[in-house]
């Protein structure tokens, strides 16, 4: 069995609850969703629909779908004059302010069937779903990201323990740029390029972003030039892969599974990737922690702000039914549903699933997890010019990175060409 963070909650659950099923003939609920959404909502440890469907006597009509034509076809639908979707899940960068238009607010529904126990749902995957002081969306499924480290390699570079402090990583980061004994060569550090995100996570080690939630461009700030100052450091060192600006996530997974790289920033369920038996040279050695912090910053900022993006739940404002989307979202959202589906493989958004004895047994990184989760906030703020100011980014942040602009002259110059696209 593939080693997923569905597959480690299989092998901790001994049997699953039956599946109970609606009526066949009974009103369906339409979901429009990523076609993960109905893995882990119906799945092998559980059904988190079930009880929702026998309490109201409705099934559930899943319309599953990749992320682009997902997003295709929720705008289209969003546009009709009455669509047919009753709910949908989207990534948070798509509920730009423009696209909440089209999305029923959930004040007055929340008040009048309120979901159960809302402050256990951490707050930092909820503050982004509000615009004009209303609530847009609910989240469902986040992806965090930790540290990464492969802790056989630390252990013949004689380091003992995970770094704690910017300036520990960078020592590491040095230290584990070698060649093995009998071995090949490895690099300290490896992301997947300059994409936004990825450098976002290094600069919070200083509590930098390179937009701010409420939309000012901060990437010329001291600490986003840090980051980049650090990462062109790295390359220029050889700690960095040389193809680092043509890597994808995909690509970076064999440089952690072979020992090509020591340690990577990324999601921090690809322990799971990262320590697959039939993949990794370094099974069970390879650990997910904290992403460090500035020692200057480390009394006030224990934990660094890790980047973060989920899927959430939003209600169309052209569809016909509206009580029962809420009810179905606030079913999910349930203390017993929302641990059905992080036994069946979802990142769980409430803090409470993460003390569950049999999901703390089966996720060996859950107590990391959660404590990221406290501070984690998302990358960039959706709005409706996103897309070209990433290009933007990854363009002069290559540029400086590959030593052909200053760090500081290349965020100055990304400010000027980003503003614009913030005014409009």
């Amino acid at each position: 069995m593939s080693l997923t963070r569905r597959g480690l909650v299989q092998l901790a659950v001994l049997a699953a609850p039956p599946i109970l099923h609606a009526r066949a003939d009974a009103p369906a609920l339409t979901v429009l969703a990523h076609r993960i959404m109905r893995t882990v909502c119906v799945g092998a440890n559980g059904d988190a629909t079930a009880a929702w469907s026998q309490r109201t006597g409705r099934r559930v009509e899943w319309l599953t779908f990749d992320q682009g034509p997902l997003q295709e076809r929720l705008l289209r639908e969003l546009a009709l004059p009455e669509t047919s979707i009753d709910l949908a899940f989207i990534l948070n960068a798509w509920a730009t302010p423009g696209a909440a238009r089209y999305f029923e607010p959930l004040d007055a529904l929340n008040q009048a069937a309120p979901i159960a126990d809302m402050a256990d749902i951490f707050p930092n995957l909820i503050a982004p779903m509000r615009f004009d002081d209303h609530l847009y969306g609910l989240p469902f499924r986040h992806s965090t990201d930790g540290l990464h480290y492969n802790a056989a390699l630390f252990g013949e570079r004689g380091i003992t323990q995970a770094p704690r402090t910017i300036e520990d990583f960078t020592e590491a980061v040095r230290m584990l740029t070698y060649k093995r004994r009998g071995g090949g060569s490895v690099v300290g550090f490896a992301i997947p390029g300059a994409y936004y995100g990825n450098v976002v996570d290094v600069a919070r080690a200083w509590n930098g972003d390179f937009i701010t939630p409420d939309r000012h461009y901060v990437g010329n700030q001291p600490a986003m030039v840090n980051a980049i100052t650090l990462l062109r450091d790295f390359f220029a060192a050889g700690s960095l892969p040389r193809n680092f600006t043509a890597l994808n996530s995909e690509d970076v997974n064999p440089l952690i599974q072979t020992g090509r790289a020591a340690m990577s920033m990324a999601g921090i369920d690809r322990n799971r990737i990262y320590n697959d038996p039939e993949k990794s040279m370094f099974p069970g050695q390879i650990k997910s922690t904290l992403l460090p912090v500035a020692g200057s910053l480390s009394a006030t900022m224990p934990v660094a702000a890790a980047k973060t993006e989920f899927w959430c739940m939003i209600i169309p404002k052209n569809s016909r039914n509206k009580p029962a989307a809420w009810d179905f979202a606030a079913s999910l959202l349930s203390k017993p549903n929302t641990l059905i589906a992080a036994l069946n493989g979802n990142g769980p958004v409430r803090e409470s699933t993460y003390e569950d004895p049999t999901f703390k047994a089966a996720i060996p990184y859950a107590a990391e997890e959660k404590l990221i989760l406290k501070s984690a906030r998302i990358p960039l703020p959706a709005f409706d010019q996103a897309n070209r100011a990433a290009d933007m980014f990854k363009e002069q942040v290559e540029a400086a990175v590959l030593g052909m602009k200053p760090p500081q002259q290349a965020m100055d110059d990304l400010g000027r060409m980003v503003q614009p696209l913030l005014a409009t």
